[in-house]
């Protein structure tokens, strides 16, 4: 039986020391605050919402919600943005991604303030993280398969590693970051050939592709293990991941769950980028 690699211990040590230095930001005048900007009610984004908005009441971050509808204009979305880039009592704007398919949304990225770019959405975030300089913010999913990794104590230098995925939310920079950490890395995606073959060779495998099931029984092996980025609905309404969780729970060293895995960590790291943006602003 696979080890489950739940996010909450993750997440309850990111919160205990954010909220301690969101007090000290409050004592000095500053609230740390987060925008959150909506288009449209997919259910991915909602569930997100919702534990973006626990986690920042924990630690303490004020956040304002920016709330379009799936039929707002791309000038509608662009004149929010450009608001939330002009008040200095903002720190970090998080835009739920993919945006409807009548917007441009490599122009929307763009025009959000670097320093307000705490999910890793604006090239200059990108492009640090893919050069390892360290600066900017990573996208927050990413860098919560690390803290989750670092949690159960994973040693990365020289293991295997297969990201299924090769977005630019996910998939591309959480392989970045692997790969500063001396992994072995291999992106895989849905042309890729055998791809069931490709999984199996793989010590650490991330399902990133954005799809139930995406991740098959055929794709695991013993002694894996194995981070399920993936939220999805199913038909009956319930979150599930890209993994087959119950083929994996049988067959591979140690699983995160959905819900309750990657995705609570997401929202501390979130919140710790808020934090950072605060404490930045105030010099």
């Amino acid at each position: 039986m696979a080890q489950l690699w739940k996010g909450a211990p993750v997440a309850a040590a990111l919160t205990e020391e954010l909220s301690q230095r969101a007090q000290a930001l409050v004592a000095k005048g500053i609230t740390p605050t987060l925008a959150i900007v909506r288009v449209g009610e997919r259910p991915e984004d909602l569930s997100y919402e919702r534990g973006a908005l626990k986690r920042c009441e924990k630690v303490g971050i004020a956040v304002r919600q920016y709330l379009l509808t799936a039929a707002s204009s791309q000038t509608d979305l662009m004149e929010v943005i450009e608001e939330i880039n002009r008040d200095d009592s903002i720190h970090g704007c998080l835009l739920f991604r993919p945006l409807p398919k009548h917007m441009d949304e490599a122009a929307i990225c763009a025009a959000l303030s670097p320093a307000k770019d705490v999910d890793g959405i604006t090239a200059g975030s990108l492009a640090a993280v893919f050069s390892g300089s360290g600066a900017g913010y990573p996208p927050c999913t990413a860098q919560a398969c690390l803290e989750i990794l670092d949690h159960y104590g994973y040693e990365l230098k020289g293991k295997r590693a297969v990201v299924v995925g090769r977005s630019l939310v996910i998939g591309k920079p959480v392989s970045m970051l692997l790969l500063g950490r001396h992994a072995t890395v291999t992106i895989c995606h849905t042309r890729t050939a055998d791809l069931p073959a490709e999984c199996r060779r793989a010590d650490l495998l991330v399902a990133a592709a954005g799809k139930a099931g995406a991740v098959s029984a055929q794709c695991l092996a013993s002694g894996q293990v194995v981070l399920d980025v993936g939220i999805n609905v199913d038909e009956d309404g319930n979150l599930v991941g890209d993994v087959d969780f119950a083929a994996a729970e049988n067959s591979v060293e140690a699983i995160t769950p959905v819900p309750g895995g990657v995705g609570a960590v997401t929202t501390s790291v979130l919140a710790r980028h808020v934090i950072e943006a605060a404490e930045k602003a105030i010099g």
